[in-house]
């Protein structure tokens, strides 16, 4: 299964949303893959009762530029106002 990190808790909790099984996984901060930042992906398994999580650095990219690809739209739309003043 695939989730994001959504934040960390008091530099202590990290909190992984993971949205197709409608989960919030919250583990010690300290158990995450080096290079982990709030918005990086990873791919989450259980191993031995234990959960193992790596970074996906392929969805963290797709994902970050679709934002980035989405919000560069929002930008350019006009932003003049449909209502009229009286």
């Amino acid at each position: 299964m695939k989730g994001i990190l959504d934040r960390i808790e008091d530099e202590r909790y990290a909190v992984i949303l993971v949205e197709e099984e409608g989960l919030e996984l919250i583990l010690p901060a300290n158990r995450l893959p080096a290079g982990s930042q709030v918005d990086s992906w990873f791919t989450i398994d259980v191993e031995n009762g234990q959960l193992a999580v790596t970074l996906d650095h392929e969805t963290s990219f797709i994902k970050t530029s679709q934002a980035e690809e989405l919000m560069a739209r929002l930008r350019t739309k006009k932003t003049g106002s449909r209502f009229k003043r009286e």
